[in-house]
């Protein structure tokens, strides 16, 4: 009788996959012996795996370069990393080894781009997109950056009082050439979403008189770029392409009126897989992208854009990990049966709590054992802190606990968002500590190597942030 958590997988998924294999019933991540690694550093551990990172980039830039190719598509194509996704040093030292641009959100991701700039880690010619609701010492910061001769930021304007506080900020800045601009498209959301447009970005409707009445003859400004962004990320539906049709048909009557425009923006890239029975293809909608814009713009007789995704979630989530350890078990009723891990999912994952996302579930050892449904808690009071579902199946389930061994797990493919959104290093949910982060790399013959980047977090840290 197959009834061992092994046999669960392997009648599921097809297993093992790249980044998952069993060893002696213990998982083995990227090939790296995740037992050993808590044996090391204990639990509830981070992990960012810095390989995945640029496999991910290499990846995307080999995908739309061989569409580019099979479509016979007449632009260029250029990856930008969203820094909001992760702006841990480690990660952008990591994706800036692959010649990429930055995307930023805030007034301060302007000052991480300066502190870049002084360690070598960027030059003057990337492309820095900016966007987002800008403020004004976002305008300010955008505008100092190009005063210190980065002359490849481009603003994206996402409301009309924008482009005024930028005009303002620029009237006494030397300009050896126009600043390059960007519009985003205010696009429709899915017919589900509690809206029906997106609260950024200019309406399709006033966009070309936008340029005309404000952009055009301006000599500081030239429009390089229209910015589309879909927050549900690439996907094959209708809604998708019906969106990217309307986006590249609004860009095809501003090409006519506006020769310098060059570049569409397909911000909300490709998502990152966050099951193991994901069969998203990547290789196809990146082909069909290229294919539709084209096929558009052939119509329209429009030269194709320059094209820019903004890949965040893609580039770094899953070069994420965060284990855990099973405290113990819990029977509160005849069918719900309950695994306390050593932490909370509100503080650590936060978007299992706040967006009820799925990522990938898997036990680190006792692959051998028999297995059992199972409700994950977490350490806090609250209710609302604990997992009960994967992305595959309404259920979880889990190696049943063994006395001589405990059971850890381990969530992967996190490394996008979970720190930021779960306030790293500041107060936590019933003050539970920020859990310690290592970063793991491979030397050239494929050793792996670990950093300890953070300490668990100290009760001494937290007081002094409550003034204690």
């Amino acid at each position: 009788m197959k009834n061992k958590y092994y046999d669960l997988i392997d009648q599921t998924f097809e297993f093992p996959q790249d980044e998952f294999r069993t060893e002696d019933g213990e998982l083995m991540f990227h090939d790296i012996p995740l037992m050993e690694i808590i044996k090391q550093y204990g639990t509830p551990l981070k992990i960012t795996y810095l390989p995945k990172i640029s496999s991910q980039i290499q990846r995307a830039k080999r995908m739309f370069n061989v569409a580019i190719a099979k479509t016979d598509y007449r632009g260029s194509y250029n990856y930008c990393y969203c820094t909001k996704s992760s702006h841990f040093s480690f990660v952008l030292e990591e994706a800036l080894k692959n010649d990429i641009n930055l995307e930023t959100s805030s007034a301060f991701d302007i000052n991480l781009i300066q502190e870049l700039f002084e360690a070598g880690q960027i030059t003057k010619d990337i492309f820095i997109v900016c966007n987002g609701f800008k403020r004004q010492q976002y305008i300010d910061n955008i505008a100092e950056l190009y005063s210190q001769g980065f002359h490849n930021i481009v603003p994206v304007l996402d409301n009309f009082s924008e482009y005024e506080m930028l005009c303002k900020a620029m009237e006494n800045i030397e300009m050896d050439q126009p600043m390059n601009l960007g519009i985003r498209i205010a696009s429709e959301e899915e017919p589900k979403f509690d809206f029906y447009t997106s609260r950024l970005g200019v309406r399709y409707s006033d966009i070309v008189s936008f340029y005309e009445e404000q952009i055009k003859g301006n000599p500081k400004f030239k429009l390089k770029m229209l910015h589309f962004f879909i927050n549900t990320g690439i996907r094959d539906s209708a809604y998708y392409w019906n969106e990217l049709a309307k986006c590249v048909n609004v860009y095809c009557d501003l090409k006519r009126l506006c020769p310098e425009l060059d570049s569409l923006n397909i911000g909300g890239g490709f998502p990152a897989k966050n099951s193991l029975a994901s069969n998203y293809d990547y290789e196809y909608m990146a082909e069909e992208i290229l294919a539709q814009i084209k096929n558009i713009c052939t119509n329209r007789e429009t030269q194709e854009p320059n094209i820019f995704t903004e890949f965040g979630s893609f580039t770094v989530a899953e070069s994420g990990a965060t284990l855990y350890s099973i405290l113990g078990q819990k029977q509160q009723n005849d069918r719900e049966s309950w695994y306390m891990i050593d932490s909370s999912f509100i503080t650590t994952l936060p978007d299992t709590w706040g967006i009820n996302q799925r990522f990938i579930m898997l036990p680190i050892n006792h692959w051998d054992s028999e297995y059992q449904r199972v409700f994950l808690g977490g350490l806090t009071c609250d209710s609302e802190d604990f997992y009960n579902a994967d992305s595959h199946a309404n259920a979880i389930f889990l190696p049943k606990l063994q006395k001589e061994e405990p059971l850890y797990i381990g969530f992967f493919h996190t490394g996008a968002y979970q720190e930021s959104l779960g306030g790293y290093g500041g107060i936590q949910h019933c003050l539970v500590p920020a859990p310690k982060h290592i970063i793991i790399d491979k030397d050239e013959n494929g050793e792996y190597t670990t950093k300890l980047f953070a300490k668990e977090q100290s009760h001494k840290s937290m007081l002094k942030i409550l003034g204690y």
